[in-house]
C-alpha cells in the first residue's frame, strides 16, 4: 500500500482514483471526500473506539488496539479516523452543515445507560481546557477533538504526517479556548523541526504548511512571524503579487481619474477546479455554492473601483506584472487566495513592522472577493470586508448585514449548499473562527452601532455571560449581571435553548447548569469584578476551585492589590499569573510597575523585556526598560575603602538602546525624546541629542506652557562642535596622505556641525527667543568664521538680556535692583567687546558695517534708561569711561 498518497490526499482533501482500492484505503476515500459517518461507523472504527469508562477519556479507550495484521494499514486507519473526528468536530462547529451522526454512534460500549451524548460533551469540554482556560462550553461534539488529539498522540513509525496533524489539532484547539494558551517549547520546536516529505516537488504543500505555520503564531498574537510565515508561504507557491496604483473612479460622480491602490497578483500553480464561480447570477447552482455577497447600494460609491487604465502606474522596468490588467486580473488559486488572506488577519495593524496595515489591506481583499473560488476562502475574504468596512460611514451598514448573512448560511443543509468536503478542504488553510465567535462578532458590531438590546439576546443565547453582564453594566444595571452571576454558580439558571433542545431528544427537559471547574472559576471572577467590597474573597475562591490553574483569577487579584497599593501581595499574584498566561503583556506590565514600586529594578526590567518581546509596539515598555537598566547600579570601591554604587556604562548604552527602540513606536512622545536626549549625551552619541533636541522642541512647541528646551544640552552640542579646529586638515589625521579625505566624528567637530547648524536654524530659532540660545548661536556662527552672522546673532543676545530690555523699558528700572543693574553693566561691557573684535575683523574683509555707532548707541541708550535710578550708584563711572572710550576710537 502507498500510504504516502493516501496521507496526500487527506491533507489537501482531493482523492486520486488511482490509488489502489483496499478496505482500509475505502475508509480513507469516504473521509476525503466528507462522509464521515460512513467511516466512523465501520468495522474498523467498532473496533477502534470500544468505549470502557475510566477515570479520563484517553484510558477509556485502547487506541493501540490491532485493526488489521499489516502495521502499516494499522497506522493508516488509525490516522484516518483521527482525521475524521477532527474535520467531523470543524465541520458541526465551523462550516456546517449539521453532522447526520451523532458521537454516541460511533462507539461500542456496554454501558450505554449511564453515558449520552450530552454526558460525553461535557466530559470532553471539561478535558479541553488548558492553562486554565476553559473551553467553550456550548461547543458541539467535542468528543470528536478530544477523540482525534488521544489517537494523534499515539506513536506512529510509519505514517509521516501525523505531526502535521497534531499542528491542525492544536490550531482547533486553541480556537474552541477562551483565549489561546502558548504551547510548550517541546511542541514548538517538534513543528518547527518537522520536513515536510512533499515540499521538495509540491509547492502547493509546501505553501501550505508554511501557511499553517503562520496561522498558530497568529493566534498566538505573535503577528510579526505570522506575517513572516506567510511571505515564506507565498515564495513557496511563486505566487507574485504588487501593490501599486492605477487610473481610475471610485465615486459614481467623480470626473477625473485618480490613482486607485490595486493588487496585481498572478498564481503560477497548476490549477485544476473551475476557473471562476459567477457571483453575480441570479439562478443556477453556481450561485449557491458561495456565500451570499451583499451590493453597497451607495448613492456615491461605486460597488468596486473602476479602472480606467489597462496599465499600472508603476515603472513597468521595475515591475514583474506590468503586464495586467487591474480590471481583469485572472483568478487566483485557492491556496494563493488564502495566503492573501491571512496577510490581512490583524486588520487594527498600523505598523509596517507587522505586515499589512489596515489601508492597504482593502485591495488584497478585493482581489479575492473578485474572484471565488471555494466557499470558506470566499466566506473569509467577506468577514474580512466586513471587518474593515466596519468604521467606515458609507460601509457600516453593508458591513453589519453581510456578518448577518455569513452567520445564517452556516446551518444550510439544502442540497444546493457547498458539500462538507468542498467547505472543509482550505478550512485548515485559514484563520476562519467558530460559529460561536461569528455570531459573538456580530453581536460585538451591534454594540459598535448602539444595538445593545439585540447584541445582549446574541449573548445570552450563546451563554456568554461576562459579554451579558457588561450590556447590562452599560445599560447601568450591574444588580442584574451580579443576580445572573450568583444564579448561574448557584445552579438556578437554565441554559440556553440549544442545550435544552439536546437535551429533550435524550428524556430530559431540562436541567440546571453544570460546570467544569475551568468555566466555574471564570464565572467566580466576573462576580470578583462585579462586587469589588469581596472581590478578594471571590477571586481566592476562583482560585481554589481551579486547582490553581486559574490565570485569570491570579491577574484579577494582582491588580486589586495594585490598584490598593500592596504591592507584596500584588507581585506574589501576578507572578503566578504570568507562569500560566505568559502571552498576556498586560499581566507583564502591571508586574512590572509592581516591582518598580517596590524597587526591584532587576525584576521590573525583567518583565518590560517581556512586553516588548509580546508585543513590539509597546513604546512605554521599551522607555521602562531603559529606565530600570539606569537603575540597576553596581557597587564600586574606592582606594579609602568606601564603597559606593554607580550605573555602569554598559547599562546606560542598554538604556539608549531600548529607549532608541521605544522611540520608532511612541514617535510623538516628547517625554521619552527628553529622557533619550540625556541619555544620549551621556554615552557621548551627541548626534542623536541633537536630533532629540529638536523633536523636543518641535513636540513642544504647540503646549499652552511653552516651548521646552534644554540650554544646558544646547550649549554642550555647540561645545562639541567647536572644541575642535575649524580647519578641516587640523581636524583630520595628520599621518593621512593630502588625498584622503579628513576623518569626520559624527558626534563633534564638522561631523557634527551641519545637525546642529539645521537645529538653530530650522528647528529652535523660529520658535524660541532666549539670551541664551543667542550666545549659543553666536559661538557657532564664530567657529565657522561667518562674522557678519555672528555679530547679528550677538545683537539678538543683548536685546533678549536684561541690558537689553532695560533698555527698551521692558523691565522697570524700580523693581530690577541695583544687583541687576550691576550685571547688566557687564552684558553692555561684553556686547561692546564683542562689536570691537567682530568689527575689525569685518573692516578688514572691506565691510561698511558701523560698528562703532552701533556701540555707541548701545551705551547711551542704556544710560539714558537707567540714569534717572541708578547715577549715584558707584558702578555709573564704568558706563561714562566705556562711552569716552569708544568716542575717542
Amino acid at each position: 500500500m502507498e500510504v504516502k498518497v493516501v496521507e496526500k490526499a487527506l491533507l489537501t482533501g482531493q482523492w486520486e482514483d488511482s490509488i489502489p482500492q483496499t478496505p482500509a484505503v475505502n475508509v480513507a476515500q469516504a473521509v476525503v471526500r466528507g462522509r464521515f459517518g460512513e467511516a466512523l461507523t465501520s468495522s474498523y472504527a467498532q473496533q477502534l473506539f470500544k468505549f470502557r469508562p475510566a477515570d479520563t477519556l484517553k484510558n477509556s479507550f485502547n487506541v493501540s488496539a490491532s485493526l488489521t495484521q499489516d502495521k502499516q494499514e494499522n497506522e493508516l486507519l488509525r490516522l484516518v479516523f483521527a482525521v475524521a473526528c477532527l474535520n467531523a468536530f470543524m465541520q458541526v462547529n465551523w462550516t456546517g452543515p449539521d453532522l447526520d451522526f451523532r458521537p454516541f454512534d460511533i462507539l461500542s460500549h456496554t454501558e450505554p445507560r449511564n453515558y449520552s451524548d450530552e454526558s460525553l460533551n461535557q466530559l470532553s469540554i471539561a478535558e479541553l481546557a488548558s492553562g486554565g482556560e476553559p473551553a467553550y462550553h456550548l461547543t458541539q461534539h467535542a468528543l470528536f477533538l478530544r477523540l482525534a488529539q488521544i489517537l494523534l498522540d499515539a506513536p506512529y513509525q510509519h505514517c509521516q504526517t501525523t505531526t502535521w496533524w497534531r499542528l491542525r489539532t492544536h490550531l482547533a484547539h486553541q480556537r474552541v479556548l477562551d483565549e489561546p494558551v502558548i504551547l510548550s517549547d517541546d511542541v514548538m520546536m517538534d513543528f518547527k523541526r518537522w520536513q515536510n516529505p512533499f515540499a521538495s516537488n509540491n509547492p502547493d504543500m509546501a505553501g501550505r504548511l508554511l501557511l499553517e505555520h503562520g496561522l498558530l503564531h497568529h493566534t498566538f498574537q505573535q503577528d510579526k512571524i505570522a506575517a513572516e510565515y506567510f511571505v515564506k508561504a507565498a515564495r513557496a507557491t511563486d505566487l507574485q503579487y504588487e501593490l501599486t496604483g492605477a487610473l481610475g473612479k471610485r465615486t459614481k460622480f467623480q470626473q477625473n481619474e485618480l490613482s486607485q491602490l490595486v493588487l496585481l497578483a498572478e498564481s503560477h500553480l497548476p490549477d485544476e477546479g473551475p476557473q471562476r464561480i459567477d457571483i453575480t447570477s441570479t439562478n443556477g447552482s453556481s450561485q449557491a455554492i458561495i456565500p451570499e455577497t451583499l451590493a453597497l447600494n451607495d448613492d456615491t460609491l461605486l460597488e468596486q473601483t473602476e479602472f480606467t487604465s489597462s496599465k499600472s502606474s508603476s515603472d513597468t522596468s521595475s515591475s514583474s506584472l506590468h503586464y495586467l490588467d487591474p480590471s481583469n486580473q485572472p483568478p487566483l488559486h485557492p491556496l494563493d487566495q488564502c495566503i492573501l488572506l491571512s496577510l490581512c488577519l490583524n486588520v487594527r495593524n498600523t505598523s509596517p513592522l507587522h505586515g499589512l496595515t489596515s489601508e492597504q489591506m482593502s485591495p488584497y481583499v478585493s482581489r479575492v472577493v473578485s474572484h471565488p473560488r471555494n466557499w470558506t476562502i470566499h466566506t473569509m475574504a467577506l468577514l474580512i470586508r466586513s471587518r474593515l468596512e466596519a468604521n467606515r460611514t458609507r460601509t457600516v451598514e453593508r458591513s453589519a448585514l453581510q456578518l448577518q448573512a455569513l452567520v445564517d448560511q452556516i446551518p444550510a443543509t439544502d442540497a444546493e449548499a457547498a458539500p462538507a468536503s468542498e467547505r472543509l478542504r482550505y478550512l485548515h488553510s485559514i484563520s476562519l473562527p467558530p460559529k460561536w465567535e461569528l455570531e459573538r462578532e456580530l453581536a460585538n458590531r451591534f454594540i459598535s452601532l448602539g444595538v445593545i438590546k439585540s447584541a445582549m439576546d446574541i449573548y445570552e443565547r450563546l451563554e456568554m455571560w461576562e459579554e451579558v453582564v457588561k450590556c447590562h453594566v452599560s445599560l447601568e444595571r450591574p444588580d442584574r449581571g451580579i443576580a445572573i452571576v450568583k444564579d448561574l454558580l448557584a445552579g438556578n439558571k437554565i441554559e440556553s435553548e440549544a442545550v435544552i433542545s439536546r437535551e429533550k431528544a435524550s428524556g430530559a427537559i431540562k436541567r440546571l447548569q453544570r460546570f467544569d471547574s475551568a468555566r466555574e472559576a471564570k464565572l467566580w471572577c466576573i462576580l470578583g469584578d462585579l462586587d469589588p467590597e469581596n472581590a478578594v474573597e471571590h477571586y481566592k475562591h476562583a482560585w481554589e476551585i481551579s486547582k490553581s490553574t486559574s490565570g485569570r483569577a491570579m491577574r484579577s487579584l494582582g491588580g486589586f492589590y495594585f490598584a490598593r497599593a500592596e504591592y507584596e501581595l500584588a507581585r506574589e499574584c501576578l507572578q503566578q499569573a504570568v507562569k500560566i498566561e505568559p502571552l498576556l503583556s498586560k499581566s507583564w506590565f502591571i508586574l512590572g510597575c509592581t516591582c518598580m514600586r517596590l524597587e526591584d529594578w532587576q525584576g521590573a526590567k525583567d518583565a518590560f523585556a517581556r512586553c516588548v518581546t509580546i508585543d513590539e509596539e509597546d513604546g512605554e515598555s521599551w522607555s521602562n526598560i531603559a529606565s530600570m537598566y539606569l537603575r540597576i547600579e553596581q557597587s564600586h570601591k574606592h582606594d579609602d575603602s568606601v564603597d559606593t554604587t554607580i550605573v555602569p556604562h554598559s547599562n546606560k548604552q542598554l538604556a539608549f538602546r531600548a529607549l532608541k527602540e521605544g522611540l520608532k513606536r511612541s514617535y510623538d512622545n516628547w517625554r521619552m525624546w527628553s529622557n533619550y536626549m540625556i541619555i544620549a549625551v551621556d554615552v557621548g552619541e551627541l548626534a542623536e541629542a541633537c536630533r532629540a533636541l529638536g523633536r523636543v522642541v518641535e513636540e513642544t512647541s504647540n503646549k499652552p506652557d511653552d516651548v521646552i528646551l534644554d540650554e544646558d544640552v544646547l550649549d554642550r552640542l555647540v561645545n562639541a562642535v567647536t572644541r575642535v579646529s575649524s580647519d578641516p586638515q587640523e581636524a583630520g589625521d595628520s599621518s593621512s596622505s593630502n588625498q584622503a579625505q579628513p576623518a569626520t566624528n559624527p558626534n563633534e567637530g564638522r561631523g557634527l556641525q551641519p545637525r546642529v547648524l539645521d537645529l538653530f536654524d530650522r528647528i529652535i530659532l523660529p520658535r524660541v527667543s532666549s539670551a541664551r540660545v543667542f550666545r549659543a548661536y553666536a559661538r557657532l556662527l564664530t567657529w565657522m568664521g561667518r562674522w557678519e552672522d555672528t555679530m547679528k546673532a550677538w545683537m539678538d543676545a543683548y536685546r533678549e538680556s536684561d541690558a537689553g530690555k532695560l533698555s527698551r523699558g521692558e523691565i522697570n528700572t524700580v523693581d530690577a535692583g541695583r544687583t541687576t543693574w550691576r550685571d547688566a553693566i557687564d552684558e553692555v561691557e561684553e556686547i561692546v567687546d564683542i562689536l570691537k573684535n567682530l568689527g575689525a575683523r569685518l573692516e578688514a574683509s572691506g565691510s561698511t558695517k558701523k560698528w562703532r555707532l552701533q556701540a555707541k548707541s548701545i551705551v547711551r541708550s542704556f544710560m539714558a534708561r537707567t540714569r534717572e535710578d541708578f547715577e549715584d550708584d558707584t558702578e555709573w563711572h564704568r558706563l561714562e569711561e566705556l562711552l569716552e572710550e569708544l568716542k575717542q576710537e
